[in-house]
C-alpha cells in the first residue's frame, strides 16, 4: 500500500467515526475522543488531518448533502417525469427514502437544519450546493407537468420558482408558525405543502 493510498484510507476512518459520533449523539455532545474511540483513532492521526470537531462535523454535513442530492437526483431521473402534483410528493419522498435507508445521515441532516450550531450557520448554508442544484432540476422537472395560467411561460415560471430557493426554508418555518419542526419527516410534510401552495394558489378564481 502507498503512502497517499494509506492516507485516504485514514481520513476514511476519520469520516466514518466522526458521522457514527455525530449521528448518534449529536453535534453539542460529540466529542473528539468520542471520535477517535469509535475509530479507534488516536488524536495525534486525528489533527494530523482535520483540525477538530467543527472542520468534522461540516465534512459530514457535507457528505450527507451530497449523498442525498446524488441518490434523489439519480431515483428522479430513471423514474421520468410525472405531473405537477405528482412529482413534488415523489421528490419528497425519495428524500424521506434515503434517511431511512441513512439513519446516521437523517440525524446529522436535522441536527444542521433544524438545530444547526450558531457559528456554523453561514458554513452550512454553502456546504448545500448540491442540494441547490438538485432543487433547480427538480424545479425543471416539475414545470413539464405543469399547465401554466395564460400568459406566463416557462422561462418565466422557473424564473419565479428558482427566486424561491435562497427564501423557501424561512418560508416553511415562518408557516409552522411558533411550533418546533420536530425532525425531517415533519420539515418534509411542511415543504410538500408550502411548495404545492407555492405552484397551485390557496384560492379559486
Amino acid at each position: 500500500m502507498t503512502q497517499k493510498e494509506r492516507q485516504e484510507r485514514s481520513r476514511r476512518e476519520i469520516r466514518r467515526a466522526a458521522m457514527e459520533e455525530f449521528g448518534s449523539r449529536g453535534y453539542e455532545a460529540a466529542t473528539v475522543d468520542g471520535i477517535c474511540g469509535r475509530g479507534g483513532i488516536s488524536k495525534g492521526m486525528l489533527y494530523h488531518y482535520y483540525t477538530g470537531k467543527d472542520a468534522l462535523f461540516l465534512l459530514c454535513v457535507g457528505d450527507m448533502f451530497r449523498g442525498m442530492a446524488e441518490y434523489v437526483g439519480q431515483a428522479m431521473e430513471e423514474g421520468g417525469v410525472d405531473s405537477g402534483r405528482s412529482c413534488i410528493r415523489r421528490f419528497f419522498s425519495l428524500r424521506e427514502r434515503y434517511f431511512r435507508e441513512n439513519p446516521l445521515e437523517k440525524a446529522i441532516f436535522e441536527n444542521a437544519m433544524l438545530h444547526p450550531p450558531k457559528h456554523l450557520r453561514e458554513d452550512i448554508q454553502r456546504l448545500r450546493g448540491p442540494v441547490q442544484e438538485i432543487n433547480r432540476r427538480f424545479l425543471g422537472m416539475a414545470l413539464e407537468g405543469l399547465t401554466l395560467r395564460e400568459g406566463v411561460d416557462r422561462q418565466k415560471a422557473y424564473r419565479y420558482l428558482e427566486s424561491l430557493e435562497g427564501t423557501f426554508f424561512p418560508l416553511v418555518e415562518g408557516y409552522q408558525g411558533q411550533k418546533e419542526i420536530g425532525d425531517a419527516e415533519a420539515l418534509f410534510a411542511l415543504s410538500e405543502e408550502v411548495l404545492d401552495m407555492l405552484l397551485f394558489g390557496i384560492a379559486r378564481e
